[in-house]
């Protein structure tokens, strides 16, 4: 009976609910990212649906998002236990969106900083009651606000981290996916970790400006990069010619829309017209493409 005690409690021990280290890959050298698969954010993915990792220099290691949920910031802190014994500084939440930030607590720990874009704190109050109500409903998660945690650091323009001879430059971006969006350089790699400011195969989704995010991507495209890694799809090494599906389909959906506000249509008919040209080329269109089209002409519709 006392053995039979025994192997109960060491099946109740944290140690046998530990997850998995989230698998990762190293794209560059001290660059590791995990590349999710594209689905609806639901109860069977929980909400892992973006592209995560981590940058490791010489003294310490930077986040960049940390996760879709709890249990995948905590199989995220496992891989990098076992990439590197150098402790994490900091955790960058390059946007506000719930597949990018549910993973914080998991990092939340002294020594370590918080970095965002100077919008990020506002956003994560607003949306948080939001969040935190409907993430056991759609994605069967417990997430409490101590899982949601604003940057101790904030960055409005750029910003320079060293993590020992490696360099990080932050980039605070106008209003274009949302208007918290946040880059990342890595100097030593000529790597630009562009997060949700880059779709490849899912459809790009608007939450913050279609004008904005053209201009910066007009203004991304002029540079290069040796890796850009974006927050759905595949590693990029072929830039900027990897950007110009996206660009197409936001052009194609402003020209569009342009179009049918001059024609006196209303914001229904542009919903169930625009940039229907686009279907075939992008997965999770039907989920996503219709609220483009409300927000984007919303924008466009008080445009001079």
């Amino acid at each position: 009976m006392r053995l039979l005690i025994i192997w109960i409690s060491l099946l109740m021990t944290p140690a046998c609910w530990a997850l998995p280290a989230l698998q990762v890959t190293e794209a560059a050298p001290g660059v590791f990212v995990h590349v999710s698969e594209h689905h609806w954010p639901d109860r069977k993915n929980h909400g892992e649906i973006a592209n995560i990792g981590f940058i490791v220099g010489d003294d310490c290691v930077a986040i960049i998002d940390s996760g879709g949920s709890p249990q995948q910031g905590l199989a995220l802190r496992k891989a990098v236990k076992n990439a590197t014994p150098k402790p994490v500084c900091y955790v960058i939440n390059t946007h506000v969106h719930p597949d990018h930030i549910y993973g914080n607590r998991a990092f939340k720990e002294k020594g370590v900083r918080f970095v965002g874009h100077y919008k990020l704190a506002r956003a994560m109050a607003t949306r948080a009651p939001h969040y935190l109500g409907k993430a056991d409903e759609l994605l069967d998660i417990r997430v409490s606000p101590e899982n949601i945690i604003p940057p101790d650091i904030q960055v409005k323009q750029t910003l320079k981290l060293n993590l020992g001879n490696r360099e990080l430059v932050l980039t605070a971006h106008p209003s274009a996916h949302t208007d918290n969006d946040l880059s990342v350089y890595d100097k030593n790699t000529d790597t630009l970790w562009l997060a949700d400011l880059l779709f490849l195969e899912h459809i790009p989704v608007i939450d913050g400006s279609i004008r904005g995010w053209l201009k910066e991507m007009e203004r991304l495209e002029k540079n290069h990069y040796k890796l850009v890694i974006p927050g759905h799809g595949r590693l990029v090494k072929d830039w900027p010619a990897s950007l110009q599906p996206q660009k197409a389909y936001l052009q194609r959906m402003a020209s569009e829309i342009r179009t049918m506000i001059k024609q006196g249509k209303t914001l229904e008919y542009a919903v169930a017209h625009v940039g229907l040209s686009e279907k075939n080329n992008w997965q999770l269109f039907e989920q996503f493409h219709r609220k483009n089209v409300t927000i984007a002409f919303a924008e466009l519709e008080w445009e001079d």
